[in-house]
């Protein structure tokens, strides 16, 4: 399971390409972008993303020492409370208490990072660096132990270790002056955000399949929606920010301004995946022009006093919030209706409006809770836009049907039984866990699945031929190669006391394409593909 992989806020062209069936099979069902298992995973994308945002402002206002710093922190505690909910209807009210405890005090953690940067005293900075690293520790175990070991140890602290990386990182910079570095790893974290929810609620449906209805989290339609709830929710955050720094003629108001060029040049991708690059060119054009320069304008203008001036850009933003919103409800050919379009878009860039002007007023608390409100808006945007667009090529964003068998397999630790579809083997050796890795024996996956194995001893190598793919493993390595391309495999393969080469599973599973259910509390590995 590779969390660290960064999730690329930009629709691949190959949405629109049919998929082939290799068998024959019923029709399949139509191509939903809210059944529960999205909306579980749109849920996680909100809130995790919102979080590195605001950590992040809270961590840069307090290291400045800006006005606004207590607010944006308040902000910060609030987005961990409004996790805790989620977290308590999955696994009850003690697990909720036990989340809310481990992820609010890491903000506080933070906090005394910067502090102790902001004095330049080395010690606190470590024994602050010490304590996030014991947050990644125990949230990481936190995660396993609430999934059943779905999403495994290591993988939950690789993506959280990563995940508190890119907000040093964006801080260091930052109190570097090395505005243009910060502003890239922001972007980058922040998308890191959304490929972690992706894996948690993963996670979470697997382990939960029948509170989910037995749907997917990932889907072409669920992937669509999540990439355009980031580039929308993006925009929001780097309007909101930029909007303020330059309010506050702060100087690294020309990297965010570089940065929201980032976003709409993805924004512009994602149109052109979908309706080409004269559609995409046309956004471009409605999008800059009277919005993101507007936004601009409004900000002198209120700084200068000069009404006149707002009242003309508040014309040029209502003229943009008509064009984009009839260009939307032209693409999408009224699936997403012009209208519907249009009073959205007009809401959004009165958030936008709002917030700025309680900001310049000095009321920053009541500035972070509309900026909340507006980001939250934008998975709304998201979500109506993903709807419209799955709605009008349907048959794009649908899954493969299911083919008309299933093979099984079903394996338990310390156990030598194999049972395929019902069919019992008993193995020389057992799958095992150690370091937090569950392991499997590979020639038993291998040839009980109908693939060719073989071993080198001479070079320590593993062959195996399943289908079309040569897979190709190293004793004592952690990577390997598939027809020639090295992969990771995540931690090294070897040999057990009984001769038999042992592989993780999770890795292996997702390589040939398997879905995975692991019992925690049995030791149960059921394993189950279409073939």
């Amino acid at each position: 399971m590779k969390m660290k992989t960064l999730f690329a806020p930009v629709l691949s062209l190959s949405l629109l390409l049919p998929t082939m069936a290799s068998a024959a099979v019923t029709p399949p069902p139509p191509a939903m972008v809210d059944t529960p298992a999205l909306e579980l995973r749109a849920g996680l994308d909100y809130l995790l993303s919102e979080h590195f945002i605001l950590a992040v402002a809270a961590m840069t206002k307090a290291y400045d020492g800006s006005m606004d710093a207590a607010a944006a922190y308040k902000a910060l505690d609030q987005n961990a409370l409004d996790m805790q909910p989620a977290i308590e209807s999955l696994y009850g009210k003690a697990g909720g208490e036990e989340f809310e405890r481990i992820f609010r005090a890491h903000n506080k953690y933070t906090d005394d990072l910067v502090k102790a940067t902001k004095a330049k005293d080395e010690s606190a900075r470590k024994k602050a660096e010490q304590e996030v690293q014991g947050f990644v520790t125990e949230f990481a175990a936190f995660l396993s132990t609430a999934t059943e070991g779905n999403l495994p140890k290591s993988a939950a602290e690789q993506a959280i270790r990563s995940h508190e990386d890119h907000v040093q990182q964006t801080f260091d910079a930052y109190t570097a002056g090395n505005y243009a570095a910060a502003y890239n790893t922001y972007r980058m974290g922040y998308k890191e955000m959304f490929a972690i929810s992706k894996v948690l609620s993963n996670a979470i449906v697997t382990q939960m399949p029948e509170k989910f209805n037995h749907t997917k989290v990932d889907t072409k339609a669920g992937d669509l929606r999540s990439a355009l709830n980031s580039v929308a929710a993006e925009h929001f955050a780097l309007s909101a920010l930029e909007m303020q720094k330059q309010f506050d003629g702060k100087a690294d108001f020309t990297a965010l301004i570089n940065a929201e060029a980032g976003n709409t040049a993805d924004f512009k991708a994602a149109v052109a995946s979908v309706y080409g690059a004269a559609g995409a060119d046309q956004f471009e054009k409605i999008w800059v022009g009277d919005h993101i320069n507007a936004q601009s304008d409004y900000v002198n203008a209120v700084k200068n006093k000069d009404a006149a001036a707002r009242t003309a850009v508040m014309a040029r933003i209502n003229v943009f919030t008509q064009e984009l919103g009839a260009f939307l409800g032209a693409a999408t050919a009224e699936n997403l209706p012009t209208a519907a379009a249009q009073s959205s878009l007009k809401a959004h860039e009165a958030q936008v409006q709002t917030t700025f002007d309680q900001y310049a007023a000095g009321n920053y608390t009541e500035s972070y809770a509309i900026n909340r409100e507006g980001y939250k808006t934008m998975f709304g945007v998201g979500k109506a836009l993903s709807s419209a667009i799955v709605a009008q090529f349907n048959d794009k964003f649908q899954e493969a049907a299911a083919p008309s068998s299933m093979t099984t397999v079903w394996m338990k630790l310390n156990s030598m039984e194999l049972n395929i579809n019902g069919t019992k083997t008993m193995m020389d050796t057992t799958p095992m866990n150690w370091k937090g890795v569950t392991y499997i024996p590979l020639r038993y996956l291998g040839e009980g699945i109908g693939a060719e194995v073989k071993y080198d001893s001479k070079t320590n190598t593993v062959w195996v031929m399943a289908g079309g793919d040569t897979l190709k493993f190293w004793i004592g390595k952690s990577v390997m190669e598939v027809n020639g391309v090295q992969k990771s495999v995540g931690a090294k393969v070897f040999i057990n006391e009984d001769g038999r080469t042992m592989v993780p599973l999770r890795f292996i599973a997702e390589l040939l394409q398997w879905d995975v259910a692991w019992n925690q509390s049995q030791g149960l590995i059921t394993l189950t593909k279409s073939m």
